[in-house]
């Protein structure tokens, strides 16, 4: 165990009981952000980098068990406990829309092109609503064969991946025809889908297993088993080269993709954690747990690592490479002079408590 190394993460409060989802935007010209849902009924939005609270969406009176942004981070979506659905904006943190449903609902996933939302739940119906016309009746499939737990959307939103939280195995549903036209078996109830940035891998955890498939052919390409149950795992987006997966020890394991090497492990979370994900430009990775924190671990080098503690709140090494660049930049273009450079030098600034 000498060999794996341990790292200080950014530790975010706000959240007073568990948070049991997350989900990162893509690069915007913004930067990138981190939306966590939480039994707490108030989803949270930060800077993915550095996180930093932005605001808290209120509005739900259950558990919120899902959340997502679309791609552009400018809405988010939330699936709730409360039989609803609702739709924000991100910038202002409004309810654009609330869809009712007659069930608690588990699940929500903007479509690629953004214009549709994708919704599942206790119901055992997907429901597609159109955000261009959010009034309308959305369009049903009902012949989920349980509750639905997880979904992802794949192959330009021709295709739907959903698993259930009483039986095994991730469905694939053509848009098309509204039908289950495959399932990727799995022992137990798959926990965790999350389909690659460049589209090539579907990554599910299913009890103590976490297994890689091919996204167009939908063969199975890797299967790990683990030192304990998983309940969510995530591959780095940018090289493949690893995963993380996150469950009931209370710690977040770094994983070789191609050997299935444990490489590194990260302890801090004082409860099961329940969700795990990279961030999109693969040099940070979040998990969120029963303790109601969510932590930002860098993904490396470890070389300069520290044991986690409760004082690790400090600017992430990402922040220090951009104020090295900014640095750098105001060096070239001889914009200050030695004399107020120092003035002029962006803070690193730490992850702000959300009360």
């Amino acid at each position: 165990m000498d060999k794996k190394k341990v790292v200080a993460p950014l530790i975010c409060h706000g959240h007073s009981r568990p948070v049991v989802d997350l989900f990162y935007s893509p690069i915007t010209p913004d930067g990138f952000f981190l939306v966590s849902s939480s039994k707490d009924s108030s989803p949270m939005l930060r800077n993915g980098e550095t996180g930093d609270w932005i605001g808290t969406f209120l509005g739900h009176k259950g558990a919120v068990w899902s959340c997502c942004l679309d791609k552009h981070g400018l809405r988010v979506a939330t699936a709730s406990a409360d039989f609803s659905a609702k739709l924000w904006d991100a910038l202002t943190g409004d309810v654009l829309h609330s869809f009712e449903h007659k069930h608690i609902v588990r699940a929500c996933s903007f479509s690629e092109d953004t214009h549709l939302l994708l919704t599942g739940g206790m119901e055992k119906v997907l429901r597609i609503f159109d955000l261009n016309s959010p009034d309308a009746p959305p369009r049903e499939l009902e012949n989920s064969p349980g509750s639905v737990r997880t979904l992802a959307w794949l192959h330009s939103d021709q295709t739907i991946l959903g698993s259930c939280t009483d039986m095994g195995g991730v469905r694939l549903w053509d848009v098309r025809t509204g039908t289950i036209v495959r399932t990727l078996e799995t022992k137990s109830s798959t926990t965790s889908v999350e389909v690659s940035q460049d589209g090539r891998y579907i990554t599910t955890a299913d009890g103590s297993t976490i297994k890689f498939w091919d996204a167009n052919h939908f063969g199975l390409v890797k299967s790990y088993d683990m030192p304990c149950v998983m309940e969510s795992a995530s591959l780095e987006p940018k090289l493949g080269n690893k995963f993380i997966a996150g469950g009931e020890d209370m710690w977040v394991h770094l994983f070789d993709f191609h050997t299935g090497e444990e490489i590194g492990c990260n302890k801090g979370h004082h409860g099961p954690v329940h969700c795990v994900r990279f961030s999109p430009g693969g040099e940070s990775y979040a998990s969120g747990s029963e303790d109601g924190t969510v932590r930002i671990w860098q993904t490396g080098p470890f070389d300069h690592a520290e044991p986690e503690s409760s004082a690790a709140n400090g600017p992430s090494q990402g922040v220090k490479a951009v104020v090295n660049e900014v640095t750098r930049q105001m060096e070239k273009a001889l914009i200050v002079d030695d004399k107020n450079k120092k003035q002029q030098l962006p803070t690193e600034g730490k992850a702000t408590e959300a009360g």
